[in-house]
């Protein structure tokens, strides 16, 4: 049996994709659906190409070709959150660098003008007065449907319209507040609550549905806590908290002009 030089690109090609698969599950947080998927094709493979097992291969073989069905129906939410990190920008830096697909210091001066200076100093201040907040930035993941469970609003980006949003007699301060295309899109909306149990008991509903926001969506949600008047921030399914205003600006920044 000879290997030539492409049974070894082959080979090698194969790893790279299987490693890379393994790095964005884990990060997803769907790390135990690739070791379970994993375990079943070396059975399969076991069975039916090596040992030839023909009664068990023909069952393994049927459940292959139904496999990817039975994977989204059983798992939804682990299979869109791979989906979400595979079609994180990040991973396609390389490509936005050839075609010069990055944004221009002077379109990142202007991002950083209309959506992270009125989120930022509409957070302090209502840390200040401890009034409870969650604010949603869209990045390329679309949130029509979510902009949909609340009052469409479609205005320009204001701190003073987001603390009336938020002021606690408001009718919309209980739900969440979503930016999108540099406009305030819409007010009360309802998000995916997250049911991670590494989330600390002391946090609340927003913080649960800040990381459920990010866990389902590329999007970044910015918790203001009504307790302890604390900053948080929920990206890529990690939750960072007590955050100081410089730390807020420049994690808001980082993200957003990424």
């Amino acid at each position: 049996m000879t290997i030539s030089l492409l049974d070894i690109f082959d080979i090698a090609l194969a790893a790279l994709l299987l490693f890379y698969t393994y790095r964005i599950m884990k990060e997803s947080g769907a790390l135990n659906l690739f070791y379970g998927v994993l375990a079943f094709v070396v059975v399969w493979v076991v069975a039916s190409q090596i040992l030839e097992m023909k009664l068990i291969g023909t069952i393994l073989d049927k459940f292959i070709s139904l496999g990817l069905l039975i994977i989204v129906i059983l798992f939804p939410d682990q299979i869109k959150r791979f989906l979400v990190q595979l079609g994180d920008r990040k991973r396609w830096r390389f490509l936005r660098k050839i075609f010069r697909m990055q944004r221009s210091d002077d379109k990142k001066a202007e991002a950083m003008h209309k959506v992270v200076l009125p989120v930022v100093y509409s957070c302090i201040n209502m840390a200040k007065t401890r009034t409870g907040a969650l604010i949603v930035i869209e990045r390329a993941v679309p949130l029509e449907s979510y902009e949909m469970s609340g009052d469409i609003i479609d205005a320009r980006i204001n701190t003073r319209l987001i603390e009336n949003i938020f002021f606690k007699n408001s009718p919309l301060h209980d739900g969440a507040l979503i930016i999108a295309h540099d406009r305030i899109k819409s007010a009360g909306c309802i998000l995916p609550v997250s049911h991670d149990t590494n989330v600390p008991r002391h946090l609340g509903l927003r913080h649960r549905s800040a990381l459920g926001i990010s866990q389902a969506t590329d999007a970044v949600a910015v918790v203001v806590s009504e307790e302890t008047g604390n900053i948080s921030i929920a990206y890529g399914g990690t939750l960072s908290t007590r955050l100081s205003s410089t730390e807020l600006e420049q994690r808001l920044s980082e993200i957003l002009n990424d």
